[in-house]
């Protein structure tokens, strides 16, 4: 009995008009979402790229330095 309700669900929700109708229900709540998390991503791309100029910065000064470090021991 199960089988055939979970059949029929997926029957119906395989409908184009469903389909449709439920991507218009659904969009503007993921519309508000967005909206809400948008901060938060620029804040953490603002953090990744801060991160990789100064792994850049740290890769710079250890090539700078790689000849003086053999010199001094």
């Amino acid at each position: 009995m199960n089988n055939k309700i979970a059949e029929a669900c997926v029957n119906i929700l395989k409908r184009e008009d469903v389909k449709n109708e439920l991507k218009l229900l659904v969009s503007p709540l993921i519309d508000m979402i967005l909206i809400d998390i948008y901060p938060y991503i620029y804040l953490s791309l603002i953090f990744v790229i801060i991160s990789f100029i100064l792994h850049l910065g740290i890769f710079v000064l250890l090539f700078r330095n790689k000849g003086n470090i053999f010199k001094a021991a």
